[in-house]
């Protein structure tokens, strides 16, 4: 049990090192005038998200080569970053709130290390996450303080759920 949690908590360490930088990078270029909250729930252009069928979903990389999704977490719709890398799905505080999550009632009891250092972090339980017509029930999340994520990372918590994920042709296939 103890090996896991260290493992589930490296995972979230490395993660949490890079995503904070690539994603407010990529919130805040010049092209995006609505930056922060507004951009992180901001619709993806129609060019990068392909609903191929029921099934399945195909995201096409932005011009970074990340790939950027809209899901629907509890019935509300956040934009994402899917990250292989990352072992779980993770939000902050405030997208926590807005995705409908008792924030008052987390336990910041998982140490997670970040770009800004060593943070506490609370385990989460995210009823329902869909995207397109991939819907999952009952997904393990972790809740980060603000300043230590600035948008949705959709780590393995999603990811291993599905039937095969594969990135070809600049484009990622999510297949339930």
């Amino acid at each position: 049990m103890f090996g896991r949690l260290l493992t589930f908590a490296g995972g979230i360490a490395v993660a949490a090192l890079v995503v904070p930088d690539l994603a407010s990078s990529y919130l805040s270029r010049p092209d995006a005038p609505d930056t922060g909250k507004a951009a992180a729930n901001r619709a993806i252009p129609a060019s990068t998200a392909k609903y191929a069928s029921g099934r399945t979903i195909v995201l096409q990389a932005d011009r970074s080569g990340h790939f950027f999704g809209d899901f629907r977490i509890n019935g509300r719709t956040q934009s994402g970053l899917v990250d292989t890398g990352a072992s779980t799905i993770a939000i902050n505080v405030s997208t926590a709130r807005r995705l409908g999550l008792s924030t008052g009632t987390l336990s910041f009891d998982v140490r997670v290390g970040t770009a800004n250092g060593e943070v506490e972090a609370a385990r989460a339980k995210l009823n329902r996450v869909e995207i397109g017509g991939i819907s999952l029930r009952d997904v393990d999340a972790l809740v980060l303080p603000d300043k230590s994520l600035s948008g949705m990372l959709v780590g393995m918590s999603f990811l291993r759920r599905l039937s095969s994920y594969r990135v070809e042709d600049g484009a990622m296939h999510l297949v339930r």
